[in-house]
């Protein structure tokens, strides 16, 4: 939302091809809807923090959540490793530690038959 002026019709666009920051121009048409996106925004952000939700997050949240949900969605850790783009699959690994199911985690084959 910072990098949005609206007085100046312009989006800031940071660190882009050659980490350079650049502005490019913020469509008319499209000013209406993103200050009401804005204000729903800044509305479940007031109740978040009410809420006592202060946690910071990033993409790498949602990149993190991802690959957690797919995990325990049973989905195997190749899969996971493709999806994400590692070339390592230790680096994939890391996701699985906050799952923490020991044994209680684990179907058994008879249960699937």
């Amino acid at each position: 939302m910072k990098d949005i002026d609206f007085q100046r019709r312009q989006i800031v666009v940071r660190e882009g091809k050659g980490e350079k920051d650049r502005a490019v121009p913020l469509p008319d048409r499209l000013q209406a809807a993103l200050r009401k996106q804005i204000e729903h925004a800044s509305n479940l952000h007031a109740k978040d923090v009410a809420a006592g939700l202060t946690k910071k997050i990033s993409c790498h949240t949602f990149r993190h959540s991802f690959a957690t949900h797919l995990l325990e969605a049973g989905h195997d850790i190749r899969t996971v490793q493709e999806l994400l783009g590692h070339s390592d699959v230790s680096t994939t690994m890391i996701y699985t530690h906050v799952l923490q199911r020991g044994a209680c985690g684990v179907q058994s084959p008879l249960d699937r038959l």
